[in-house]
């Protein structure tokens, strides 16, 4: 792999200004990110030549650093082959559909088939997912081709500059039909894995509204306002309507589906780099598509 640079043209704003200046003002570099470059050999350069960060720049200067050195890669990953669903790529970034099933990355008895290790495989590199994923849970997913850029997309997670939206089957039928859930998560006592709805947990606000009904389930699609573990699970449970065939937070049914039926289908982001919007989705998968249909347990 390549060492990758950010080239760019100092504008004319930015005229007797500091190499930092220009990185952190600018850039949006982050701090760890300069200091790492200011570490390697020809890191920072200005007009072809190495410089310190406290360099004065004209307008019209030549400004390249390091955003991701050669040979870096993700540590306890390895490349191993096998299908993957690439959405987009660009040199920015990747969005992928994670099948259900899959982990992101390599866990206890999943060592060599996570995304991760089929991302490895395929680009090589650092595996930098945005948004993740719980391996039950199929869907879209953004990642990041360097540090750089996973920074930029980190701190527009939780904002309109980046939208997730996902589909879950429910029992039964939420009520009213879509609204607002705005109640704090906590790690459940005595649990290394369940979260629960504790007034001294963190913020968690979640949107959702109904799509359609059947006799015992219903399709509701949910925008996440924040970002914690199980969010869409805990708050569904909390309001009455678990997710089908969840065995953490409501009732497991292999019968009619092995997983939590849920479905990140859609997302919709700013390109860190060149500020286009982009939008993308994916169609609820066949087992998700089976329960509408189901009308008693089998």
């Amino acid at each position: 792999m390549e060492e990758k640079r950010l080239t760019v043209t100092v504008p004319a704003e930015f005229g007797g200004k500091t190499v930092k200046d220009v990185a952190r003002a600018w850039l949006k570099l982050s701090s760890t990110r300069l200091k790492k470059a200011k570490r390697i050999p020809g890191g920072v350069r200005l007009n072809g030549k190495d410089v310190f960060v406290v360099e004065r720049v004209r307008p019209g200067d030549v400004l390249s650093i390091v955003i991701e050195e050669e040979g870096a890669a993700s540590p306890n990953v390895v490349p191993a082959g096998g299908a993957l669903d690439v959405v987009y790529e660009d040199e920015a970034l990747l969005v992928l559909c994670k099948p259900a099933g899959m982990p992101v990355h390599p866990s206890a008895g999943h060592w060599d088939d996570s995304l991760a290790n089929r991302v490895a495989a395929r680009y090589g590199g650092v595996f930098r997912p945005v948004n993740r994923l719980d391996a039950g849970t199929s869907g879209l997913m953004v990642a990041a081709r360097d540090a750089h850029v996973h920074a930029l997309l980190s701190r527009s997670l939780h904002t309109g500059d980046f939208e997730r939206r996902y589909l879950a089957v429910v029992e039964g039928r939420p009520e009213p039909a879509c609204g607002v859930v705005d109640a704090p998560i906590a790690r459940k006592e005595g649990s290394a894995i369940a979260r629960c709805v504790r007034q001294d947990g963190q913020r968690a606000v979640t949107h959702f509204r109904t799509l359609t009904n059947s006799a015992r389930y219903s399709l509701v699609e949910l925008l996440l306002e924040t970002g914690r573990t199980h969010q869409i699970r805990v708050h569904m449970a909390h309001i009455g309507c678990p997710l089908a065939g969840d065995f953490l937070y409501g009732t497991e049914n292999p019968g009619l589906i092995g997983r939590a039926a849920l479905h990140a289908w859609r997302i919709a982001l700013k390109h860190p780099m060149t500020g286009e919007r982009l939008d993308f989705s994916r169609e609820m998968p066949a087992d998700m598509r089976r329960l509408m249909e189901t009308e008693e347990d089998k």
